[in-house]
């Protein structure tokens, strides 16, 4: 009897199945189930029928919890990284536990994937939702947030839009101050490792390294810049086409650690010494900044903060609807550093072969 019930949950209907038997998106179907107004009659006629016919129950007692006094949030994120994911986490669920938050954390593999999940989040009593790069900066994801009228924060992203909040650095800044540290060092031909094409962040970090050169009378060389995608494996593929160059780089500065650290690794297999033959620069500073060696150059983008900080504006979003206000999208500014380790050093001409030994110092 028990395996036969075991086997029914299993087989039990989702949110999904109920989209695709009314011929809608399951947004749709948790509009109608959290009795919102924005759908027409005989939409929700069809989605009322497929949720009799299929025997479909939504979560009510997750439900029941949302219009309580505790809040349920969901965290939705599609992150190659797992050293930045890890921060992501780690602030996120220490600022959830101070507000009494019940944080509920989904994976999203794709973009169509992330409009499946967000709905099952909201028709399980979710009132807001937590976002990373690069769901954050997805145009179907917010499309998504703009139909459902849903209360949301995104982290590490400066894609701020109506009642969407955001909590970032200056990418560009950041990355121009980076840039123009390696030039002081003396370096001419810095090559640059570009990040996600498909998120902000990305664009604005390249801005900030071609620009940085600009301001310093150096060139922007197509040749000195490769394409990533903030994976270590990118990264190993990037450095690769960049110390292949004839002319190669003495200097690589690279749009995030793992690809910073992947850089390190071929250098290393090419038999170059960082630094003394190659500088390499890194982004983000999350725990494998500090595991590689050398450790990394790098710039400190706070996302435990950051993580925290979105977790206010979202709770705050939410306590406002429910005495019937609706707030803006708000974007926060946190301040970046410049931490300087071990991998960075003048170029081989004018290090005259000296190795430099040091701590750790902010600029």
């Amino acid at each position: 009897m028990k395996q036969r019930q075991s086997r029914r949950q299993r087989n039990a209907p989702t949110i999904s199945d109920v989209a695709r038997s009314a011929g809608v998106s399951p947004m749709t179907v948790s509009r109608v189930i959290n009795g919102e107004s924005n759908v027409r009659a005989k939409t929700r006629d069809a989605v009322l029928a497929a949720i009799e016919s299929l025997g479909y129950t939504p979560n009510r007692a997750a439900r029941s919890l949302a219009s309580a006094d505790q809040i349920i949030i969901g965290l939705l994120y599609s992150n190659p990284s797992a050293a930045y994911l890890s921060e992501v986490l780690v602030g996120g669920l220490e600022q959830a536990s101070r507000h009494n938050i019940q944080l509920v954390v989904e994976k999203c593999d794709t973009e169509e994937d992330a409009e499946t999940v967000a709905a099952r989040l909201m028709a399980g009593g979710v009132e807001g939702l937590l976002i990373t790069p690069p769901l954050s900066d997805q145009p179907r994801m917010q499309e998504l947030l703009r139909a459902s009228d849903t209360p949301a924060a995104a982290i590490a992203s400066e894609n701020a839009y109506n009642n969407t909040s955001a909590v970032s650095i200056d990418d560009y800044q950041a990355a121009f101050a980076m840039t123009r540290h390696i030039i002081s060092l003396g370096h001419r031909r810095i090559g640059f490792v570009i990040g996600d094409t498909n998120q902000i962040a990305s664009g604005r970090r390249l801005a900030g390294y071609r620009d940085a050169l600009r301001e310093a009378g150096l060139p922007v060389d197509d040749a000195l810049e490769a394409q990533g995608h903030f994976t270590y494996r990118s990264g190993l593929q990037a450095a690769e086409q960049l110390l292949a160059v004839e002319d190669r780089p003495t200097a690589i500065f690279a749009s995030n650690d793992d690809m910073a650290a992947a850089t390190v690794a071929i250098a290393h297999r090419r038999g170059l010494d960082v630094p003394s033959d190659l500088t390499v620069c890194g982004f983000d500073d999350t725990a494998l900044a500090t595991t590689v060696w050398p450790e990394l150059t790098t710039i400190h983008q706070p996302i435990i903060e950051m993580a925290r900080a979105a977790v206010d504006l979202l709770v705050e979003e939410v306590r406002a609807r429910r005495d019937g206000e609706v707030l803006e999208g708000r974007h926060q500014l946190l301040d970046f550093t410049l931490v300087q380790r071990q991998s960075d050093a003048p170029p081989p001409a004018e290090s005259d072969g000296k190795r430099r030994v040091g701590g750790t110092t902010s600029v």
